[in-house]
């Protein structure tokens, strides 16, 4: 076992070697990135998503509607983040065939109103049945004598 991991590092090590030297001749473009990224990310990103979660937390008081909820926000986010390059700037390649003649907007736009309208048809769904059958409300204490305070 001892020599298959071993076997594993090397080649990994001599992959990530290769890629390192095949991105040599582009790295004034892609440190930037590199570093940019994660620095986007935890001084924009991170703050403004605890800042929506602490927000939905105190509006949503029903568990499976705040999971929903969570999830449309964390799909938006990733088509979002897919789609910026693409709606940023135009392509710097001559065009392929089939692949730059695509309406980048509307295909945004339809990829988040199909996720919404899902997180909606669930929440529709989940408050209809959560009406007819109290026993599967989710906004309720498990136990009547336990009590939530209220949100502020």
């Amino acid at each position: 076992m001892r020599a298959v991991r071993l076997l594993l590092l090397v080649l990994g090590v001599a992959a990530a070697a290769y890629g390192g030297w095949l991105l040599r001749p582009q790295l004034d473009t892609t440190v930037p990135w590199l570093i940019g990224g994660p620095v986007l990310h935890d001084l924009l990103v991170a703050p403004l998503v605890g800042l929506v979660g602490l927000g939905l937390g105190r509006l949503v008081a029903n568990r499976l509607r705040l999971a929903w909820i969570t999830a449309g926000l964390m799909g938006s986010a990733t088509l979002l983040l897919i789609a910026v390059p693409l709606l940023w700037r135009p392509p710097s390649a001559p065009p392929n065939p089939g692949l730059p003649d695509r309406d980048y907007p509307l295909g945004l736009a339809t990829g988040l109103a199909v996720l919404w309208a899902v997180v909606a048809i669930v929440l529709v769904v989940d408050a209809i049945v959560g009406h007819r059958d109290p026993a599967r409300r989710t906004d309720q204490p498990a136990d009547p004598t336990e009590r939530t305070p209220p949100h502020v």
